[in-house]
């Protein structure tokens, strides 16, 4: 099957399936993870779960993106 063949099979596919095979061709191309890859994945994925339940429970503040934004531009200039 040529290239042209197969790209015209897979935009064919459903959505879903498309994007299952769109996101293991990309995983394709990645090089293999390390021990300190995985671990430091699993450590952001601990604290991005930390966060969302505090947010969630009302334990958290947040502000707006204006105000973050010019936070940032302040201490970039300053």
């Amino acid at each position: 099957m040529t290239s042209e063949g197969l790209r015209r099979e897979a935009l064919a596919l459903s959505e879903v399936e498309r994007a299952d095979l769109a996101a293991e061709l990309l995983v394709s191309l990645e090089e293999p993870e390390s021990a300190d890859d995985v671990r430091a994945r699993s450590e952001w994925s601990a604290e991005i779960e930390r966060r969302a339940r505090r947010v969630i429970a009302g334990g958290a503040s947040s502000q707006s993106w204006p105000a973050v934004r010019q936070r940032v531009a302040d201490s970039l200039n300053g």
